[in-house]
């Protein structure tokens, strides 16, 4: 079986009808938009005091309009062909999920070797060696286990977690008998963050695998959708990535919930819109996707860009032009939303989420300078645009508003434009384009009864309608003013670090982190509303929803952040998916290794910090683990002896407090040192020794050693 739709006349003539059905209706509905606004802005009946019917600022609202309408329509189209493949049912023929002979079937493509790559920096350690657990467990169910390895590729420079990395992975290879099926590598020097890590996986073992699958840190999968996945590969040589549409799980918080809900209610429509006029040359998202390596160490090797960061430099977001480039080589890549078993989780709070877009923001503005690089197709050229539109669109729907709030408070029409009916008739244009989709969506729900039970049962997922509803639009101001500073923070050349991401909620989330953050937000929402209110009430009243988004900011952090109100939602069976009410066993199996694991007892908040160093120096099982893992440095130069000796013996006298983390990070990559130090404090009068260590042995000696985690005493 090979991927049907570049090798035969019927196949392009459906993709080429596809794509037309697409881009003309997006460029219908952006011209009629367009069209609309213009009657509003240049209409003969409003003219400024010199007799004209248009100004500096009617032209500016014009031209930001266009893209913010075509942004707007381009995305309601992707989601008008999801239901429409929906509603339709039948299966697709340019699916290679339909493609896929059913198992037992004699044509049924052969199994290959497979690494899992699972990069991690500073994660929770439980949560990822768990999540890899019942990964690894699901695999042996499905009788393929020996065509699939594991890698743990750590760039964790916190020195706790890479002890804890270490000891995890010796502890879980021990309990699932898995010595030569996990592994764990800890890079020396992180070089070009998480895509430099997979590079490097590449260049030292890439050979040995014909495909890899790539998870975050809070990636889950079945055992079936990687046996599918590579049996698809297998089967379809010309497709080099294959995009799987992974489902938010492991919401506690209510912001994290919603986004669950929200997700996983609309999440299938749009990825099957987009399958269906992208086809073959989707964008890959980085993660729960598997890849043909040889193209990819061939191919899709990322350019530096001119200049430096931000917008030179390394490319943050580094999926899409991976994905272009391996198209560009000929191989095609392709989203199946169709395809069950991929779980990922999401961000906790507003403020995490926000970090998160910061990062991908600088990424996706970097994509601008590709634009005109050669060699890219079309639909991947487009999918640049996008990428760039999805940050830039908030800065320019930010300038629009503030263009129309001066061009009303100038006063310099005789009859402010957006007062006008066919000002109206934009506006539920515009209404109508967001809303209605989401409310086909509502009744095709409601009255599928096994769909609705899956989110509640007709009340609750009612309830969870209108509040995720209210929820965004409440958040979409927001998200307007950070994405738009982040741009210019971006155009101003202020670029961002690389930070450990949160993944865990809170029962209560800190007023103080929420003011320091939100309070400008909250003060420019007052001044804007005041100042318009004082100009024209109608104004203000137009205005009102991305007011009230801005003066809530600050509580609607603090109350969408917690988790004890997530959990209490749940109980009242708000925001429910069908992930909670039937769980998948690999979701059923990670809900309940974690709660068993994050009850074992944790070290005191004075050692909590350094306590992977502690265990690395103290413990005998830790330390002669921590040096297999080391490469025993021949003839040092006489100043890094004596670095190391001096930085140990501060170590002994003053603690690990009074060393600065990079010195503690050098420390524990000297073999010398670690094995020196390990000998120190269980042979020196423990009077020498800082009062941290006399503490630290004192607790070693006295608390039971878990067998399952040494690390937690």
């Amino acid at each position: 079986m090979i991927f049907r739709h570049p090798l035969t006349p019927e196949s392009v003539t459906r993709i080429i009808r596809r794509r037309l059905t697409y881009f003309a209706s997006v460029a219908g509905l952006t011209i009629l938009g367009a069209g609309l606004m213009a009657h509003v802005l240049f209409r003969s009946d409003a003219v400024t005091s010199d007799g004209r019917t248009w100004n500096s600022l009617t032209i500016l609202s014009m031209v930001l309009f266009v893209p913010l309408f075509y942004h707007l329509v381009g995305g309601v189209a992707i989601f008008a062909l999801g239901l429409y493949v929906e509603a339709r049912g039948r299966g697709n023929p340019l699916s290679l999920f339909h493609n896929l002979p059913k198992e037992g079937d004699p044509n049924q493509p052969p199994m290959a070797t497979t690494a899992i790559c699972i990069p991690v920096y500073n994660e929770d350690v439980t949560r990822v060696f768990e999540g890899l657990r019942v990964v690894f467990r699901d695999l042996e169910k499905t009788g393929q286990l020996q065509h699939f390895d594991f890698f743990i590729l750590s760039d964790s420079d916190q020195t706790s977690n890479w002890v804890e990395e270490e000891v995890a992975w010796m502890e879980l290879c021990r309990q699932l008998g898995a010595f030569n099926k996990i592994f764990y590598r800890k890079r020396r020097k992180a070089l070009n963050r998480k895509s430099g890590n997979i590079s490097d996986f590449c260049r030292r073992w890439g050979s040995r695998y014909r495909y890899m699958v790539v998870f975050d840190a809070d990636s889950v999968m079945s055992g079936e959708t990687l046996v599918k996945m590579v049996r698809m590969m297998e089967g379809n040589p010309a497709v080099g990535i294959l995009q799987t549409a992974p489902r938010l799980i492991g919401g506690e918080s209510l912001f994290s919930r919603v986004f669950q809900f929200v997700s996983r209610l609309y999440g299938p429509i749009f990825c099957s819109g987009l399958n269906y006029w992208q086809v073959g040359e989707s964008n890959y998202w980085g993660h729960n996707a598997i890849i043909r390596i040889e193209p990819f160490m061939k191919f899709c090797a990322l350019p530096d860009l001119p200049g430096s960061e931000p917008f030179g430099g390394r490319i943050l977001s580094h999926d899409f032009v991976k994905a272009a480039l391996m198209r560009k080589a000929g191989f095609y890549v392709c989203l199946v939303p169709e395809l069950e078993g991929s779980f990922e989780e999401g961000p906790p709070t507003l403020l995490d989420h926000l970090k998160r877009d910061r990062r991908w923001c600088q990424g996706n503005l970097q994509h601008f300078w590709l634009l005109w690089a050669k060699g890219w197709t079309a639909v991947h050229r487009l999918m640049l645009v996008n990428g760039v539109m999805s940050y830039a669109a908030s800065a320019l729907w930010f300038l629009y508003l503030m263009v129309g709030t001066l061009n009303a408070i100038s006063g310099d029409f005789e009859y402010p434009a957006i007062f006008h009916v066919k000002a109206k008739l934009v506006l539920f244009l515009t209404l109508g384009l967001i809303f209605i989709p989401k409310i086909i969506v509502y009744f095709r729900t409601l009255f599928d009864f096994k769909q609705v039970q899956q989110f509640g049962g007709h009340w609750a997922f009612t309830v969870s309608f209108l509040g995720e509803t209210v929820f965004f639009v409440l958040l979409a101001p927001v998200f307007m003013i950070f994405h738009a500073r982040f741009v210019v923070l971006t155009i101003l050349g202020q670029g961002v670090r690389w930070a450990t991401q949160n993944r865990k909620s809170e029962d209560e989330v800190d007023w103080r982190e929420a003011i320091l953050n939100f309070w400008t937000a909250t003060a420019f929402g007052v001044v804007w509303g005041v100042s318009t209110y004082i100009v024209s009430p109608a104004l203000f009243l137009w205005l009102s929803p991305v007011l009230l988004g801005l003066l809530l900011c600050i509580p609607f952090h603090i109350i969408s952040g917690s988790a004890n109100l997530g959990r209490k939602a749940r109980e009242l069976g708000f925001f429910l998916t069908p992930e909670e009410i039937s769980p998948p066993w690999v979701v059923k199996q990670l809900g309940t290794n974690l709660e068993k694991a994050y009850r074992r007892p944790q070290p005191p908040e004075s050692h909590r910090r350094d306590h992977g160093l502690m265990m690395a120096l103290l413990d005998p099982y830790v330390n002669a683990l921590h040096l297999s893992l080391l490469r025993q440095r021949k003839n040092p130069p006489p100043e890094t002896r004596e670095f190391f000796e001096e930085t140990r013996a501060k170590l002994l006298k003053e603690g690990p407090p009074a060393i600065v983390g990079k010195d503690k990070t050098a420390l524990l990559y000297d073999y010398d040192s670690v094995k020196w130090l390990h000998q120190q404090l269980w042979s020196s009068d423990s009077k020498e020794l800082a009062l941290w260590w006399q503490t630290a042995i004192r607790q070693y000696n006295t608390v039971t050693v878990e067998p399952v985690t040494p690390l937690y005493r």
